[in-house]
């Protein structure tokens, strides 16, 4: 069977939009949340969400033309690209490179403007490319034109879970030979007052007005999530191609699980049972076992029914007492909920804490919530010799995803 590394990075995220800046951030446990600067929140009883700061299309070759016709959500897709195909250097035969990037919801900017136009001033006078620029599959046909790459091209859309999916899929199709380098991950767009009045009215959001107090996964005080956006894509490649080109490899992907709960569209199941087994199915094929140091990084949204039901499910997974034995964390306390972008920024994320023997902290974890008894590694990062580390990412509709990484 074939094996599947990550030779190249790229992100674009509310706490940095570069992987040096992005790593510094969480290993010091920044927190890119504050007031809502894009729109005017003052009737909407959310104020905060982790938005992107100073991005400029220009900056990632994105010109004033293309960028009048590519949402928001495929601009941060394009520039994380560029950035993740930059870090790899890779060069590829075309039929033999894929794109599997996901979006949880796509163009939501482009569908509310147009809307507003309809509405305004009727059906003829939407956009010719309303369609096109608002689809959640736009991203990644946008990205392997923009790579001439004509291999496998799978965007996914499972809510929360997206690119953690699409990153595991891509690894099944790189090891199964369907392709030999595939450019994986997902993007989201969706700080705009209907989609944070949707998820607001669902009681999904954390009403806070303190930035620190917020986003805070496990805590006892948790409200909710903190809207994010974002991008983040990996470069996942052939072992024997990348070494045969000498390239620098972040991590191996060794493991992959997906499970549904099969329960509720938006709850998670209580006992974290399947969520539980998407751990296990992962873990189980990269070989883990009891003398491995494991980092997991949680999909921790800080919804009091998820961080419950993700303890167990880790309990489930590796049993009482090696779940007390690991460190855990959720970098959405500081980028707050990236959506279809979040499984790939966490899987980044612990590519980087395996390889640099460092465990990103769960920062404003004051005050732990007795259902939540791991450790979490509250307040400030940690050395450790880490061996494995894993990513967990669970989305509406009961879509569960692991996937694990070796040194």
């Amino acid at each position: 069977m074939r094996r599947v590394v990550i030779t190249g990075l790229g992100i674009i995220s509310p706490i940095g939009n570069d992987i040096p800046t992005y790593w510094t951030h969480l290993r010091n446990g920044v927190c890119g949340i504050d007031f809502i600067k894009s729109f005017d929140a003052s009737d909407i009883s959310v104020k905060l969400a982790a938005e992107i700061k100073d991005f400029n299309p220009a900056f990632y070759g994105i010109d004033t033309a293309t960028a009048r016709r590519t949402d928001l959500y495929s601009q941060y897709a394009i520039a994380a690209a560029k950035q993740a195909m930059e870090d790899s250097q890779l060069e590829m035969s075309p039929e033999r490179l894929g794109v599997y990037i996901g979006s949880g919801i796509g163009g939501i900017h482009t569908f509310i403007s147009e809307c507003k136009k309809y509405q305004e001033c009727g059906a003829n006078r939407v956009s010719p490319l309303f369609i096109p620029t608002m689809i959640a599959n736009m991203a990644s046909g946008n990205v392997a034109i923009l790579y001439n790459a004509q291999g496998p091209c799978l965007p996914v859309v499972t809510a929360c879970a997206t690119s953690t999916h699409a990153i595991g899929e891509a690894f099944r199709a790189i090891r199964h030979g369907y392709a030999d380098a595939i450019i994986a991950g997902g993007a989201e767009a969706t700080v705009v007052p209907l989609a944070i009045g949707g998820f607001n009215n669902s009681r999904a959001l954390s009403r806070s007005t303190d930035p620190k107090r917020a986003s805070i996964p496990f805590d006892m005080e948790r409200q909710g999530f903190i809207m994010g956006e974002g991008a983040g894509i990996v470069i996942l490649e052939e072992y024997e191609h990348a070494m045969g080109r000498n390239a620098h490899i972040y991590a191996e992907v060794s493991g992959y699980g997906n499970t549904c709960d099969a329960y509720h569209y938006t709850a998670p199941r209580p006992d974290g049972s399947t969520a539980g087994r998407a751990i296990q199915l992962a873990l189980q094929e990269a070989g883990y076992n009891q003398s491995d140091v494991l980092y997991i990084n949680a999909h921790g949204t800080g919804t009091p029914l998820n961080d419950a039901s993700e303890t167990l499910a880790i309990k489930v997974a590796l049993g009482e007492e090696a779940a007390r034995k690991t460190m855990i964390s959720s970098t959405k306390s500081m980028t707050g909920h990236m959506l279809g972008a979040a499984g790939a920024a966490e899987l980044i994320a612990s590519a980087l804490a395996l390889e640099k023997g460092i465990v990103p902290p769960t920062i404003g974890l004051e005050k732990p919530d007795p259902e939540c008894d791991l450790d979490y590694v509250p307040g400030k990062a940690r050395e450790a010799n880490l061996t494995i580390a894993i990513s967990n990412s669970l989305g509406f509709g009961g879509h569960n995803a692991c996937v694990a990484l070796r040194k």
